[in-house]
């Protein structure tokens, strides 16, 4: 413990671990070209683990696909999920013509409240 001693050091700014007696793990690195700036990424993955066809860049955000040898790897997106907006959910449920009478409803029923000259919050809130 003499040569570890903690008197006089500062808390956090050192570790008292050291990397004697670690074993590293295999390492292999893999290249991504960026498709829209250019740039080349390079990553460091374990040597037995299977590296992504693409990746996102540094740089610009854009993808960024692996490149093997002097060309990119083919990234296939057939199977990739198309985000849906709360308005394509919607029309999973309704159809366009009842969109369309529930929106004239709802305006009606507004337009004659305002002419009434109820208060809205208190009407929201229950009193």
């Amino acid at each position: 413990m003499a040569d570890r001693s903690l008197r006089g050091i500062r808390l956090g700014a050192q570790s008292l671990q050291s990397e004697e007696g670690v074993v590293f793990m295999e390492r292999t690195q893999y290249t991504y070209a960026c498709t829209s700036c250019g740039r080349d990424t390079t990553l460091t993955f374990a040597a037995d683990a299977e590296a992504p066809e693409a990746w996102e860049c540094r740089t610009c955000g854009a993808e960024a696909v692996l490149r093997v040898g002097d060309k990119t790897a083919v990234v296939d997106h057939s199977e990739d999920k198309i985000p849906r907006t709360h308005w394509d959910m919607l029309l999973e449920r309704r159809s366009r013509p009842e969109l369309e009478e529930l929106l004239e409803e709802r305006l009606a029923f507004i337009r004659a409240r305002r002419g009434a000259g109820e208060d809205v919050t208190a009407q929201k809130i229950g009193a």
